[in-house]
């Protein structure tokens, strides 16, 4: 049996060769209709002995293909687009189904890729792609063209199998590729001359919503999509995905009722349907529904293997959804089982830094980093540079210096390793390093990495600025205005001079008028807060506050709240946390960080007021119950041992406690 690859191809050069390279020794022959190629695609398809046909667009990719078919001598038809490629293994598998006798085709697996920028995701689905070659055998539709139907027009007993070990990848859904080829709107530009023509075909329908998908428009999206669902076939192949369609449309528009109602129907027809579970979860999580949630994402992940015609979200049975159980863990208050959902999406898909983030919070590095590198190293395999980073960068933001220095270290050993020679330090894990040192108080060496970046680095300006928080920190006061000079003779926004201002006359007389901070400005400043509370530079880090507006205050009080409690300052913590109830008495975590700081001085009455007044601001979030529930219990002990002090001497006492407590009956 012999197999004719059929195309069809306009400037392609960028994609093609990847596309024949991949079939060589699979298929007898190659046919490349070309529909008006300005660059080296025909030129390519020759370079491989493909039989090369021009064929003048007009507006028909049925009309395309079916020429390519036309010219096809091969008993099989295989169709692959140029931004696609077969994979290896199929190449193998594919001799075998050639033989079957009374299949009259294949649905194949297609892998389509998504994203870009270093992030990319793979979404399955399964497309009609390999076929006998008659002469009834062609294809219909101007767009989203289809052939399956036509051979079942022709041959009601026909079959057709689902070969999913014969897998194709997609590359044509990667960023870079919409945007080259504007396919978003050449496609719905092309489905809306045609859907007019034919208002009853179901299929077109649900593409024309697809295409609605992608550009946004969801309202006219789930319009379209909902009529393409009326009195359909609950064995339709797309309508899976046509569920999930409708509901991402209202989920992405908060219209949770209708979406939820969606989801009610798609689980009534497809009970193990993943994304399904995991919407639900996604829309009850949103809601403060979160036990709800809970439910949803713990059957998103426990359904089977999703088949391929589901064209199932990359990771909703599974990062996806054990991230959002390791968050409601955490709502709970229960950090072992947070850490457990965590690192179940840490070995799903190791690229979740999310999850990873999570788990440097919940092992606390600052406060012991022995326990947290073994931790980490149990959990992960960090390996290249990418990774060694990433795990540096967040336990930096935990402020366990002295650990991401060692993994800021090991990311420029294995960039020496995949050069295999010595490299001169990346200039952003120089940067880091050296902020590391400054926190460890190692100025000197920190200063000399500062002082290597040069000015068209284009991590100079953080390096100067750091220059700058060194001479601060240790009160060299003429060192810090020289630089200050240089380094607003530099681009900086306003946000970024002004927090400039605030050094320089930190220590001086403060005689500057205050300054106001955008979001820009009030990161910087609290990052420098935070590094300066770390080092135990209480008094220079709060000083910091004297030189912005109060409007600005109103913005730092609540956080800046948060650090100090979280540093063990619990007076400055009750201090900043009163400002802030008295600006904003809606503050809800103002309230919660409050209630610890008064339930860690021991003054438990006060807490339960400021718990209480937390709850009735959030009365759906579980951490407001669970402290409450943790302060009564604390607050019972207390008073048993009260009271059996007093009463010691009284044998009834215990007993009457017995009652008390309910555990008598």
């Amino acid at each position: 049996m012999k197999v004719s690859l059929c195309m069809i191809a306009k400037n392609e050069g960028k994609n093609l060769r990847r596309c024949l390279q991949s079939v060589i020794g699979v298929v007898d022959e190659m046919i490349v209709v070309d529909t008006g190629s300005t660059d080296n695609t025909c030129e390519i398809a020759n370079e491989f002995g493909a039989k090369v046909e021009r064929f003048a667009w007009n507006g028909s990719f049925s009309d395309a293909r079916n020429r390519s078919i036309d010219l096809a001598k091969g008993d099989w038809i295989l169709f692959l687009d140029a931004d696609e490629e077969l994979t290896p293994e199929s190449g193998v598998l594919l001799p075998p189904l050639l033989e079957r006798k009374g299949v009259s085709g294949y649905f194949l697996r297609i892998e389509n890729y998504v994203g870009g920028n270093g992030v990319t995701e793979m979404a399955p689905d399964i497309v009609f792609r390999l076929f006998r070659n008659k002469p009834e055998h062609r294809f219909h539709g101007a767009i989203h063209e289809q052939i399956a139907d036509v051979i079942l027009q022709h041959n009601k007993e026909t079959q057709f199998v689902v070969a999913e070990d014969l897998v194709i990848r997609h590359y044509g859904f990667l960023d870079q590729q919409l945007i080259e080829k504007d396919k978003k709107n050449r496609n719905l530009r092309m489905v809306e001359e045609h859907i007019g023509e034919t208002p009853d075909d179901k299929m077109l329908r649900f593409h024309y919503g697809v295409e609605l998908y992608r550009v946004e428009r969801y309202e006219q999206a789930a319009n379209e999509f909902i009529k393409a669902a009326e009195g359909i076939d609950v064995n339709t192949g797309y309508l899976p995905k046509l569920m999930r369609y409708v509901t991402q449309c209202y989920y992405n528009q908060k219209k949770y009722e209708l979406a939820l109602n969606i989801i009610k129907q798609g689980l009534a027809w497809f009970p193990t349907y993943a994304d399904l579970h995991y919407f639900q979860g996604l829309i009850y999580y949103e809601q403060g529904e979160y036990g709800l949630a809970y439910m949803a994402f713990g059957k998103a992940v426990a359904v089977p293997k999703q088949p391929s015609h589901f064209a199932t979200i990359n990771g909703v049975n599974g990062f996806r959804a054990y991230y959002f159980l390791g968050q409601i863990a955490e709502m709970f208050c229960n950090e072992e089982e947070a850490l457990r959902n965590y690192v179940m999406s840490l070995r799903d898909n190791a690229a979740c830094t999310a999850a990873l983030e999570c788990i440097c919070r919940i092992l606390e590095p600052r406060v012991d980093e022995a326990y947290a590198k073994q931790a980490l190293g149990k959990i992960c395999e960090f390996k290249g540079v990418g990774a060694n980073k990433c795990i540096a960068e967040f336990l930096m933001n935990q402020s366990a210096y002295n650990l991401a220095y060692e993994f800021f270290d090991l990311a420029h050993q294995a960039a020496e390793e995949e050069a295999g020679m010595k490299l001169e330090e990346a200039s952003d894990i120089k940067v880091k390093k050296a902020i590391c040192l400054m926190q460890k108080r190692e100025f000197a060496e920190a200063m000399s990495k500062f002082e290597s970046i040069t000015a068209e680095d284009p991590f100079f300006l953080p390096a100067m600025f750091n220059r700058l928080l060194a001479f601060w920190l240790q009160g060299r006061q003429q060192g810090l205005r020289k630089l200050a000079e240089d380094i607003t003779a530099l681009k900086l926004t306003e946000d970024s001079a002004n927090v400039v201002k605030i050094l320089v006359d930190n220590m001086g007389e403060r005689s500057l008028p205050k300054v106001t901070l955008g979001k820009e400005g009030i990161v910087i400043l609290l990052d420098v807060f935070k590094r300066s509370v770390v080092l135990g530079e209480w008094e220079r880090a709060i000083t910091l506050l004297e030189g912005v507006t109060p409007e600005t205050k109103k913005e730092l009080n609540s956080v800046v709240g948060e650090c100090c409690f979280k540093y063990g300052k619990l007076e400055l913590a009750e201090r900043f946390l009163d400002a802030c109830i008295t600006e904003n008495n809606q503050c809800w975590l103002a309230y919660f960080i409050l209630a610890q700081v008064k339930e860690k001085q021991g003054e438990l009455l006060d807490a339960h007021y400021y718990y209480r007044q937390a709850m009735s601001l959030e009365p759906k979030n579980p951490k407001n119950y669970i402290h409450l529930a943790r302060l009564y219990d604390k607050m019972h002990q207390d008073i048993v041992k009260q009271t059996v002090e007093k009463y010691q001497d009284v044998p009834v006492v215990h007993g009457g406690l017995k009652l008390a407590s309910g555990l008598g009956n």
